[in-house]
């Protein structure tokens, strides 16, 4: 693998990242995929649709767990992008180029925002003695747009998950939830 072409995608499960993997993929990356358990509801079930998914990408995936921690809620949980990242980094022990992330616009977090993606790459640049940078191909693109990217890259939503509160059926009220409702997916 020549570390200059291969990138690191951060995984949930969702719509967002699988798009991500499939859209590197699609500009000649070689491409791979973490996916951390960090104790949130939904674990469990993103873990599968990762599964799932990388298996639909043709990517390896590599499952990281924070042990021994209280199970987060739902929502915003400030830091986790930036908690992600490094966790990838150091999971991947820097062999990738770019650690990637499913970020798109439209998100009130910060750390979902164009200025997180500028603040944590000079983080990482120092880190990594700048062989690794943070890449997210859809900071200006809305969900629309990234959904359909999905769509076109004949991704089966099927087999992703996106609901904070981790149940089976989902909640329909989280604001992944509703994400899905707007999209008629």
């Amino acid at each position: 693998m020549e570390r200059s072409r291969h990138a690191t995608v951060l995984m949930s499960g969702g719509i967002d990242s699988a798009a991500c993997a499939a859209f590197l993929i699609d500009q000649g990356l070689e491409v791979s995929a973490v996916f951390v358990d960090h104790g949130q509801a939904a674990a469990d079930f993103e873990r599968s649709a990762v599964r799932s998914l990388a298996i639909a990408l043709e990517i390896q995936v590599q499952e990281l767990a924070l042990t021994g921690a209280a199970p987060f809620g739902c929502g915003e949980l400030v830091g986790r992008n930036a908690f992600l990242v490094f966790s990838a980094i150091l999971a991947t022990r820097a062999r990738s180029s770019r650690i990637a992330l499913g970020l798109h616009a439209g998100t009130p977090y910060y750390d979902c925002s164009p200025a997180f993606v500028d603040t944590i790459n000079r983080s990482v640049a120092e880190y990594t003695d700048n062989a690794v940078r943070v890449v997210a191909p859809f900071i200006e693109w809305t969900k629309r747009e990234v959904y359909d990217y999905f769509i076109h890259a004949g991704l089966p939503i099927e087999m992703t998950y996106s609901c904070e509160y981790g149940g089976a059926p989902t909640c329909g009220r989280c604001a992944s939830c509703q994400d899905r409702k707007a999209l008629q997916c």
